[in-house]
Protein backbone atom coordinates (compact mmCIF):
# COMPACT_ATOMS: atom_id res chain seq x y z
CA UNK A 1 0.00 0.00 0.00
CA UNK A 2 1.62 3.60 -0.51
CA UNK A 3 0.76 6.66 0.78
CA UNK A 4 0.44 9.49 -1.19
CA UNK A 5 0.90 13.14 0.44
CA UNK A 6 -1.05 15.97 -1.07
CA UNK A 7 1.11 19.14 -2.31
CA UNK A 8 1.41 22.43 -1.17
CA UNK A 9 -0.30 24.86 -3.12
CA UNK A 10 0.98 28.45 -2.69
CA UNK A 11 -1.83 31.24 -3.78
CA UNK A 12 -0.44 33.65 -5.44
CA UNK A 13 -2.32 37.44 -6.24
CA UNK A 14 -4.41 36.62 -9.38
CA UNK A 15 -7.20 39.01 -9.15
CA UNK A 16 -7.26 42.26 -10.38
CA UNK A 17 -9.37 45.42 -9.49
CA UNK A 18 -11.85 44.44 -11.89
CA UNK A 19 -12.75 41.50 -9.35
CA UNK A 20 -15.81 41.52 -7.56
CA UNK A 21 -15.02 40.99 -3.58
CA UNK A 22 -12.20 38.70 -2.09
CA UNK A 23 -12.63 36.43 1.13
CA UNK A 24 -11.60 38.29 4.11
CA UNK A 25 -12.90 36.81 6.99
CA UNK A 26 -14.91 33.31 7.25
CA UNK A 27 -16.32 31.86 10.40
CA UNK A 28 -19.11 30.01 11.69
CA UNK A 29 -21.57 33.49 11.97
CA UNK A 30 -20.78 34.50 8.65
CA UNK A 31 -18.38 35.65 5.98
CA UNK A 32 -16.78 39.20 5.35
CA UNK A 33 -15.52 40.11 1.88
CA UNK A 34 -13.53 42.72 0.37
CA UNK A 35 -13.77 44.44 -3.03
CA UNK A 36 -10.02 45.20 -4.87
CA UNK A 37 -11.18 48.39 -5.63
CA UNK A 38 -11.76 49.01 -1.51
CA UNK A 39 -7.82 47.80 -1.40
CA UNK A 40 -6.92 50.14 -3.93
CA UNK A 41 -9.01 53.27 -2.65
CA UNK A 42 -6.92 51.92 0.90
CA UNK A 43 -3.18 52.25 -1.20
CA UNK A 44 -3.80 55.23 -2.41
CA UNK A 45 -4.97 57.14 0.21
CA UNK A 46 -2.33 55.75 2.22
CA UNK A 47 0.58 56.80 -0.42
CA UNK A 48 -0.52 60.55 -0.77
CA UNK A 49 -0.54 61.16 3.01
CA UNK A 50 3.10 60.89 2.96
CA UNK A 51 4.20 64.30 2.63
CA UNK A 52 6.73 64.49 -0.67
CA UNK A 53 3.82 62.92 -3.01
CA UNK A 54 2.74 65.75 -5.50
CA UNK A 55 0.09 63.51 -6.78
CA UNK A 56 -0.57 59.69 -7.69
CA UNK A 57 -0.56 58.40 -11.78
CA UNK A 58 1.96 59.09 -15.10
CA UNK A 59 0.79 62.04 -17.07
CA UNK A 60 -1.94 60.11 -18.90
CA UNK A 61 -3.76 58.61 -16.59
CA UNK A 62 -3.79 62.33 -14.58
CA UNK A 63 -4.95 64.09 -17.48
CA UNK A 64 -7.91 61.25 -18.18
CA UNK A 65 -8.49 61.49 -14.08
CA UNK A 66 -8.72 64.95 -14.15
CA UNK A 67 -11.36 64.91 -17.09
CA UNK A 68 -12.94 62.35 -15.62
CA UNK A 69 -13.51 64.21 -12.12
CA UNK A 70 -15.34 66.82 -14.60
CA UNK A 71 -18.14 64.64 -15.80
CA UNK A 72 -20.85 63.64 -13.53
CA UNK A 73 -20.39 60.36 -12.20
CA UNK A 74 -17.64 59.57 -13.53
CA UNK A 75 -15.35 60.33 -10.11
CA UNK A 76 -16.75 57.23 -8.24
CA UNK A 77 -15.71 53.68 -8.67
CA UNK A 78 -12.93 51.26 -8.67
CA UNK A 79 -11.21 52.44 -11.33
CA UNK A 80 -10.83 56.00 -10.71
CA UNK A 81 -7.49 55.88 -8.25
CA UNK A 82 -4.96 56.91 -10.66
CA UNK A 83 -1.56 55.47 -10.21
CA UNK A 84 -2.78 52.68 -8.49
CA UNK A 85 -2.79 49.01 -9.73
CA UNK A 86 -3.80 46.30 -6.88
CA UNK A 87 -3.94 42.27 -7.35
CA UNK A 88 -5.80 40.75 -4.57
CA UNK A 89 -5.96 37.06 -3.77
CA UNK A 90 -8.25 34.83 -1.31
CA UNK A 91 -5.14 35.97 1.55
CA UNK A 92 -2.43 38.62 0.03
CA UNK A 93 -2.34 41.43 -1.94
CA UNK A 94 -0.34 43.54 -4.17
CA UNK A 95 0.20 46.76 -5.31
CA UNK A 96 1.92 49.15 -7.66
CA UNK A 97 2.17 52.90 -7.54
CA UNK A 98 2.91 55.56 -9.92
CA UNK A 99 3.52 58.65 -7.99
CA UNK A 100 4.73 62.42 -8.88
CA UNK A 101 7.38 63.26 -6.11
CA UNK A 102 7.57 66.90 -4.92
CA UNK A 103 11.48 68.43 -5.64
CA UNK A 104 13.84 68.04 -3.44
CA UNK A 105 12.12 65.11 -1.57
CA UNK A 106 14.80 62.03 -1.09
CA UNK A 107 12.98 59.54 -3.63
CA UNK A 108 14.39 56.44 -1.75
CA UNK A 109 13.15 57.65 1.42
CA UNK A 110 10.14 58.37 0.22
CA UNK A 111 9.39 55.02 -1.71
CA UNK A 112 10.30 53.46 1.98
CA UNK A 113 7.79 55.65 3.64
CA UNK A 114 5.18 55.08 1.21
CA UNK A 115 5.39 51.37 1.17
CA UNK A 116 5.17 51.27 4.91
CA UNK A 117 2.31 53.41 4.96
CA UNK A 118 0.10 51.48 2.65
CA UNK A 119 1.37 48.07 3.88
CA UNK A 120 0.35 49.46 7.15
CA UNK A 121 -2.57 50.57 6.35
CA UNK A 122 -3.67 47.73 4.10
CA UNK A 123 -3.02 45.31 6.46
CA UNK A 124 -4.27 46.84 9.33
CA UNK A 125 -7.86 48.22 7.46
CA UNK A 126 -8.35 44.41 5.46
CA UNK A 127 -6.36 41.61 7.16
CA UNK A 128 -4.25 41.09 3.87
CA UNK A 129 -0.91 40.34 3.94
CA UNK A 130 0.46 42.66 1.42
CA UNK A 131 3.32 40.90 -0.55
CA UNK A 132 4.85 43.53 -2.83
CA UNK A 133 4.00 47.18 -3.39
CA UNK A 134 6.16 48.57 -6.16
CA UNK A 135 6.73 52.19 -6.99
CA UNK A 136 7.30 54.33 -10.03
CA UNK A 137 8.58 57.38 -9.76
CA UNK A 138 7.04 58.95 -13.05
CA UNK A 139 7.88 62.82 -12.68
CA UNK A 140 8.81 65.38 -10.32
CA UNK A 141 6.86 68.18 -9.24
CA UNK A 142 8.40 71.42 -9.70
CA UNK A 143 7.51 74.43 -7.38
CA UNK A 144 7.75 77.38 -10.61
CA UNK A 145 5.70 74.47 -13.28
CA UNK A 146 2.56 75.87 -11.23
CA UNK A 147 3.51 79.67 -11.82
CA UNK A 148 4.65 79.50 -15.63
CA UNK A 149 1.26 77.60 -16.40
CA UNK A 150 -1.23 79.40 -14.45
CA UNK A 151 0.02 83.13 -15.48
CA UNK A 152 1.09 83.55 -18.67
CA UNK A 153 4.35 85.85 -19.15
CA UNK A 154 3.35 89.08 -21.31
CA UNK A 155 6.77 90.09 -22.65
CA UNK A 156 6.33 94.07 -23.10
CA UNK A 157 7.27 95.72 -26.46
CA UNK A 158 11.12 96.47 -27.25
CA UNK A 159 10.30 99.35 -28.98
CA UNK A 160 7.51 101.72 -28.45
Amino acid sequence: MSETTPTPTVKTPSTTVSSPARLADDTSQGRTTIAASVVQKIAGIAAREISGVYSMGGGVSRAFGAIRERIPGGGTGGANIAGVQVEVGEKQAAVDLDIVVEYGASIVELARAVRRNVITAVERMTGLEVIEVNIAVNDIHLPDADNDEEIPTVQAARVE
